[in-house]
């Protein structure tokens, strides 16, 4: 498990560029599980990770609230960025192809994600966002496997923003 202590958007942002850039350096696939309450840092993060993976500035980040899913080009890769919070029923990811997105040369990013994991989707990383007492972003991050542990050791090696 690591911890990280973000004080502003910026340097949540900045930590998960460097993510990014380092998932595509090493061109790899991943899928990440973000957690906390709403306002919390997850589509500011995801923003950040965007930018790390080569996604087009010309690409606004936003969260898929209402469309579910967003994808990206990322370079040779896609990102994908879901919202799953207006879903209520494990039966309803079928109709959004997920399976069919997730899997080589991509990023999976998952706001919401317990429905998914109620059908034993296997997340590398779980990315979990609190505000601290003084209101600054404590972003904890834990692993899955040997992708996520992976992950979570390159995360160890990265200084604060």
């Amino acid at each position: 498990m690591k911890e990280i202590i973000s004080q502003s958007p910026e340097q949540t942002q900045e930590i998960a560029r460097r993510l990014g850039r380092y998932i595509r350096e090493q061109h790899l696939s991943c899928a990440m599980a973000l957690t906390g309450d709403l306002g919390c840092g997850k589509t500011c993060f995801v923003q950040g990770l965007a930018r790390g993976l080569d996604v087009e500035d010309g690409y606004y980040i936003t969260s898929p609230t209402f469309t579910i899913m967003n994808e990206y080009p990322a370079g040779k890769m896609r990102l994908f960025h879901l919202d799953l919070y207006r879903l209520s029923d494990p039966d309803e990811l079928d109709y959004i192809g997920i399976q069919d997105q997730v899997g080589q040369d991509s990023v999976t990013v998952v706001e919401w994600p317990d429905l998914l994991i109620e059908t034993g989707f296997i997340f590398d990383l779980h990315i979990h966002f609190e505000f601290d007492t003084n209101f600054n972003r404590k972003i904890t991050f834990s692993s899955s496997g040997q992708a996520g542990a992976n992950l979570l050791s390159n995360l160890s090696l990265m200084n604060n923003a």
